[in-house]
C-alpha cells in the first residue's frame, strides 16, 4: 500500500491511498463471504460456494462497496498509527477509484491538532499570586442553620396557611408551558416567586383551590411574561407547622461524633474552609490557564471549535428547559432569534474553550505527562459503581467513550497539578 500525506490550511491533512489489486484482492474475498454467509445455492454447502459462484449471486460492485469499507477502515487506522498523526475529527473519505482488477484508491481529509506555541508557562503560573482563605463565624452559622433546616420536624395542619409555614402546592397557568401541571413545597414567604404569588396563598386550607393573577417585572427573565398579569390556578396539597430543633449541645450530640456543640461549629468550620480552599484552587487554575492561552499561538482546528458550539447550544437548551420552565421554540420566539444564530453567537467561547483545551495537551506533552492504564481503569470502576449504586444498569454505559472521557479527565488534573508546582 502507498500512503502520501499532505498538509493543508487550517489544521486539516488529506491522506491519499493506493492498494494494490494484489493486497486488495483479500478484501473482496473477505467481503463475498460476508455478504454470503446466508445465501443459499443448490449443490453447494453454506460457506463452501467458490468465488465466482459468490460473486454472481451477490454482484460484483456490492462486492466492492463492501470491500472499500473494510480496506479504508483498516488502511485508515494503520496509517494513523504509523504516522502517529492526532486527529481531530472523523476523516471525510472519498473514493477515486474501485474496479476489479485494479488498484483500489481513496483518500481521506482530517483535521489534526495543531502544533502549540507556548509561552513561558512557568514564568506565567510563578506570578499568580494565592489569596488567603478566611472562614468568618457567619460562614459557619448559615451552614448550622442548613443543618437545623434539614432536620425540622413537620405536622399536618388543618387551619388556613400562614407566613413561616410549610406548604406543598400545586400550580399552572395556561401561559405558561401550554397549562402545564407544577408541584412544589416551601417555606410560605420565604420562597422564590414572583411579588403576589406567596401573598394569594395566605389564608389557602388544605385540598382548597384558588384562581388569581399575578404581574410579572418588566425585567423579568422570561419575556413573554415579562409586564404582564399571567392567571394561575393553584391547589394547597398540604400545610405544614415546621419545628426547627433548638441549636445546642445536645443538638450536636446527635450527630454521634461531636462532644458539644463548640466541637460540632469547629467541624463545620473545617468543612466550610475545605469548601474556600477547593474555589481558590480552581480559581488560581483558570487564571494560570487564561494567561497562558493568552500568549500562546495555535491553529484552531474547525471541526472541534463546531463540537464545542454544539456542546454549549446542548447546555444552554438543557439551563432554558430547567430554568425558564419554557420550551426552546418558544424561548427562540420571544428572544427573536434561530437556533443557527444562537449557535454562532457561541463561536467566540468556544474558540476559547478548545485553545484552553489545545494549551493543556501541550504543556502536558512538554512535561511528559502520562496517564496509565490502570490509572484508567481505577477511576473508570469508580464511575461504573457510582453508577451502579443509583440502580442504573452498565449496559446503558458506552464504556469507550467513558475510557476516553476519564483519561482525558486524569491528565488535566495532572497538568493543573505540575502548574501549581511553579506557584511562588
Amino acid at each position: 500500500m502507498k500512503a502520501e500525506v499532505k498538509r493543508l490550511l487550517k489544521s486539516k491533512m488529506e491522506i491519499l491511498f493506493e492498494v494494490p489489486w494484489e493486497e486488495f484482492e483479500s478484501y473482496f474475498k473477505k467481503a463475498s463471504l460476508i455478504l454470503g454467509k446466508d445465501i443459499i445455492v443448490k449443490g453447494f454447502r453454506p460457506g463452501k460456494m467458490p468465488q465466482e459462484v459468490l460473486e454472481e449471486q451477490i454482484g460484483t460492485e456490492k462486492i466492492l462497496q463492501k470491500a472499500a469499507n473494510l480496506a479504508i477502515e483498516e488502511k485508515y487506522s494503520q496509517i494513523i498509527r504509523e504516522k502517529k498523526i492526532e486527529v481531530a475529527s472523523q476523516p471525510q473519505i472519498n473514493i477515486t477509484k474501485l474496479a476489479k482488477g485494479n488498484p483500489f484508491e481513496f483518500k481521506a481529509e482530517i483535521c489534526i491538532l495543531p502544533k502549540v506555541n507556548l509561552p513561558d508557562y512557568k514564568k506565567i503560573a510563578s506570578q499568580i499570586k494565592k489569596r488567603e482563605v478566611l472562614v468568618e463565624d457567619k460562614d459557619v452559622e448559615d451552614t448550622l442553620k442548613w443543618i437545623q433546616q434539614s432536620k425540622a420536624v413537620f405536622t399536618p395542619l388543618e387551619r388556613e396557611a400562614r407566613s413561616d409555614d410549610f406548604v406543598e402546592i400545586e400550580y399552572q397557568s395556561p401561559q405558561i408551558e401550554s397549562n402545564k401541571l407544577f408541584k412544589d413545597k416551601f417555606v410560605l414567604g420565604k420562597a422564590k416567586f414572583v411579588s403576589g404569588f406567596e401573598e394569594n396563598l395566605k389564608g389557602m386550607k388544605k385540598e382548597e383551590e384558588k384562581e388569581f393573577s399575578v404581574l410579572f417585572p418588566k425585567d423579568y427573565s422570561n419575556k413573554l411574561l415579562a409586564d404582564k398579569k399571567i392567571p394561575f390556578k393553584v391547589k394547597m396539597k398540604l400545610v405544614q407547622k415546621m419545628e426547627l430543633p433548638e441549636i445546642n449541645d445536645e443538638f450536636a450530640l446527635k450527630f454521634g461524633k461531636f462532644e458539644n456543640l463548640n466541637s460540632l461549629k469547629e467541624n463545620l468550620r473545617q468543612g466550610v474552609k475545605k469548601e474556600k480552599e477547593l474555589e481558590e484552587s480552581q480559581r488560581i487554575r483558570n487564571e494560570i490557564l487564561e494567561k497562558i492561552a493568552q500568549d500562546s499561538e495555535c491553529e484552531l482546528p474547525e471541526s472541534l471549535v463546531e463540537i464545542e458550539k454544539t456542546h454549549l447550544l446542548d447546555d444552554l437548551k438543557q439551563r432554558v428547559s430547567q430554568g425558564l420552565q419554557v420550551s426552546f421554540d418558544e424561548y427562540l420566539t420571544q428572544i427573536k432569534k434561530t437556533e443557527g444564530e444562537i449557535k454562532d453567537s457561541f463561536s467566540e467561547n468556544a474558540q476559547k474553550r478548545v485553545k484552553n483545551f489545545l494549551v493543556l495537551r501541550e504543556i502536558g506533552k512538554t512535561e511528559n505527562i502520562m496517564v496509565s492504564e490502570d490509572e484508567i481503569k481505577e477511576e473508570t470502576n469508580k464511575i461504573l459503581k457510582k453508577y451502579s449504586d443509583l440502580g442504573n444498569t452498565k449496559e446503558k454505559i458506552d464504556l469507550d467513550r467513558l475510557k476516553d472521557y476519564t483519561e482525558s479527565v486524569i491528565y488535566n488534573e495532572k497538568v493543573f497539578k505540575k502548574l501549581e508546582t511553579f506557584l511562588k
